[in-house]
């Protein structure tokens, strides 16, 4: 697999933005970028387990690194989002 570089994670232009609604203190948060992403993954997730959970961690980490594009972490974030139950509403901007 190519390579692309470490990319800019705190960059959201090739990240289109999604709210989750989770539980807890942040009820609503916010998702335009790939550090929001891991934020969203590994201090706010409700649950660190499940199947599609853990293959979001990987991919986010992946995109990251620059070896897949942001989209795909996107992706992966909602799939984690269904199996654990939490509703995702894209954000039009």
């Amino acid at each position: 697999m190519q390579r692309l570089g470490v990319m800019d994670w705190h960059r959201s232009e090739d990240f289109a933005p999604l709210m989750l609604v989770m539980s807890g203190k942040e009820e609503h948060r916010l998702v335009t970028s790939l550090r929001e992403v891991a934020e969203a993954l590994i201090v706010a997730w409700p649950t660190d387990d499940g199947e599609e959970y853990m293959a979001a961690v990987k991919i986010c980490l992946d995109a990251i690194y620059g070896n897949i594009p942001a989209k795909a972490a996107r992706a992966a974030l909602i799939r984690a989002a269904e199996e654990a139950g939490i509703p995702v509403i894209a954000v039009v901007h």
